[in-house]
């Protein structure tokens, strides 16, 4: 009762600071109505929330091109200053919004280390009982970071899971197939070039994309192989030897194996319904730059809700102005953008 309380309090103290603010809820994210497509009548929902890659900025433009190309409405999520209404990715407890999840077709996810009150928490149990898709992006692997006796304490990165073995490894381990590992490539020095797994040829995923299509100036993320069993790699992730598109791979042992940077598997929470996933260890503002790795996440799109993936892949072309940010911590070189609100993402 007490846990439920303070979710009911949470709540009702964002609507009085927002009225203060003179801001509406619907100010807190951004919808893109979908234009005519295939996933026209589809509702998808994409929540951001991290403090390195720029899902911010990279959820938007994601949600432009399958609401302007394919016809989906999309709804954008971010972490949000309850004081201010300002898109802050250091807010680790509040991303307003979920609630939009009770009517979506599709979840895209992308956050990193989130502890978010049990009112908030609850629409993503509830959706993920009922078995609907899931995608999850980079820093999604710990996409959660709650401790104690809380009640979503399972969704925690790394979580130990229980005695059936529900949970190992929380919403990471669980969900998508693997938590918080490491960083196999060099961060900020070895790039990422995707290679078609083996087998994964004739993948619908995989439809109107070639070796090294997909690239990403983000590293190459460690994963505990095997993943779960019924899982199947998709791209595999080449560790370059430098930044450019165009870099080589480098030599021995951390390209033998490779890591896979793409996978699907199905997930099946206790008490609810199966569901599909993609799971993607790439997504950073900046690998969206790539053509390649555009078309992976719409086709995977396609895929996860059932639609048939054009052979020659999906339209994956920018909307608009992409002003993308280099991923980085608030510090050095490299800072979050301030002062952004989600209206500020709406489609021109």
């Amino acid at each position: 009762m007490i846990r439920s309380l303070s979710g009911t309090f949470f709540t009702l103290a964002l609507t009085v600071l927002l009225a203060a603010g003179g801001a509406s809820a619907d100010d807190l994210w951004v919808t893109y109505d979908g234009f005519d497509g295939p996933g026209k009548g589809k509702h998808i929902v994409l929540i951001s929330g991290d403090e390195e890659y720029r899902s911010e900025e990279a959820l938007p433009q994601l949600g432009k091109i399958l609401a302007k190309h394919h016809g989906f409405k999309c709804t954008v999520l971010f972490a949000i200053d309850p004081k201010t209404g300002i898109i802050d990715p250091n807010n680790r407890s509040n991303i307003p919004g979920l609630e939009a999840l009770k009517d979506a077709d599709l979840m895209i996810i992308a956050t990193r280390f989130r502890d978010l009150p049990d009112a908030q928490m609850k629409h993503i149990d509830d959706y993920l009982k009922s078995g609907r898709p899931v995608i999850g992006m980079r820093t999604a692997t710990h996409a959660f970071n709650i401790r104690g006796n809380k009640t979503y304490a399972h969704y925690g990165n790394g979580y130990r899971g229980k005695e059936d073995g529900a949970w190992r490894g929380g919403f990471g381990g669980y969900i998508l197939g693997d938590w918080w590992l490491n960083h196999h490539g060099g961060h900020k020095r070895e790039a990422t070039g995707g290679i078609i797994a083996k087998g994964a040829e004739d993948h619908p995923i995989t439809n109107g994309i070639k070796d090294r299509d997909i690239w990403g100036d983000t590293d190459v993320y460690g994963v505990r192989l095997p993943l779960p069993k019924g899982s199947q790699h998709i791209v595999m992730g080449a560790v370059l030897k430098g930044m450019k598109v165009d870099d080589p791979p480098v030599e021995g042992k951390k390209n033998n194996p490779m890591m896979p940077v793409s996978w699907t598997k199905t997930y099946k929470i206790p008490g609810g319904k199966e569901g599909k996933v993609f799971t993607t260890t790439m997504g950073s503002s900046s690998d969206l730059v790539s053509e390649g790795t555009r078309r992976m996440m719409v086709n995977a799109v396609y895929w996860t809700l059932g639609m048939e993936v054009p052979k020659g892949g999906t339209k994956a072309d920018i909307v608009g102005e992409f002003k993308w940010t280099k991923y980085s911590f608030h510090r050095g070189d490299h800072f979050i953008k301030q002062g952004v609100k989600p209206a500020d993402h709406k489609m021109k």
